[in-house]
């Protein structure tokens, strides 16, 4: 009997757990935002069969992409029901007048009322603007319901060569600053990573310098071990590549897709622990495939994670 009991009360706790898991994982990804590019949500047939209702969808501008693909993937997914938020990219616009017909164009044919604002991947600007801030700057985001603005929990070398956080963070000041004379909802959707240490420090240390902007974490979906390294080493993702190095040198992991489980529920288990740490929502970098991050979602994320057209 005392083992029976054992056994017993063993899976008792085990269950438990598992419960509480599930529960920190709702919660914690509640809301949560994805990003796609065109060519990518062409080969989705329906967003609705993936998706929560109402899930905010980020349409990523790589350079290279003409405007009428951005624009007539932010129309279709309107159409289903998604908020919309693209990405304007400084170093890929080369004016004001360029800015302005994207802006029109968004917002004439896609109702589009958001923006995630930030630098871009080219290293030399093809026009007037190099960084988010000079976007702002324009007034031509005046009256968006929502701005968002990039964020780097492990450094960007492109601002700071240095290795430091000295022109990242006062460029961060500089924002905290304009949004406050703006009715805009703000936030800072920030990088992939894959650690959850580095993560909490640069949170922290925000907060420590008065930027208590919201925080959208940005994580890896499910992927391949080796199209993740690459993703992070063009990206420029430091501390926690250490995560991914390590699951190369594990045999038994080399083959087995990656999926952040264990890195979501860290953070989930933290912002339970601390109500008032930074991270708001999750923003999901579909590596492996928008439809491979979207099932993970709903496998692990109960109702957070249900799709509309299972409402």
């Amino acid at each position: 009997m005392g083992l029976l009991s054992f056994l017993y009360k063993s899976t008792d706790v085990s269950t438990s757990t598992e419960d509480q898991t599930s529960r920190l994982l709702e919660k914690f990804l509640s809301g949560y935002s994805i990003e796609v590019m065109p060519r990518t949500a062409d080969n989705v047939q329906s967003f609705r069969d993936i998706l929560p209702t109402g899930t905010c969808v980020y349409i990523a501008h790589i350079d290279g992409t003409p405007i009428e693909d951005m624009v007539r993937t932010a129309r279709r997914l309107t159409d289903e029901g998604f908020q919309v938020m693209p990405h304007f990219p400084a170093r890929l616009i080369t004016g004001y007048n360029e800015l302005a017909e994207w802006i029109a164009r968004y917002q004439g044919e896609a109702g589009v009322n958001q923006a995630l604002l930030l630098g871009g991947g080219l290293n030399t600007p093809v026009g007037e603007f190099k960084d988010s801030m000079q976007l702002l700057e324009t007034g031509l985001f005046d009256g968006f319901s929502n701005l968002h603005i990039a964020g780097h929990p492990e450094g960007n070398r492109d601002i700071d060569p240095d290795g430091s956080d000295r022109m990242v963070m006062q460029a961060m000041k500089w924002k905290k600053a304009f949004f406050e004379r703006t009715d805009a909802r703000v936030a800072i959707t920030t990088q992939f990573c894959f650690e959850a240490a580095p993560v909490i420090a640069w949170a922290d240390r925000l907060a420590d310098e008065g930027v208590d902007l919201p925080i959208h974490i940005g994580l890896a979906g499910p992927a391949k071990l080796h199209t993740l390294i690459k993703y992070a080493l063009s990206c420029g993702v430091g501390p926690s590549m250490r995560v991914l190095q390590r699951r190369a040198k594990d045999v038994g992991k080399l083959l087995l897709p990656y999926e952040p489980t264990e890195l979501i529920t860290e953070l989930a288990a933290h912002k339970e622990r601390h109500p008032d740490f930074g991270i708001e929502q999750v923003h999901f970098f579909p590596l492996g495939g928008i439809k491979n991050s979207a099932a993970w979602v709903t496998e692990n994320a109960g109702s957070a994670g249900r799709p509309a057209s299972a409402d």
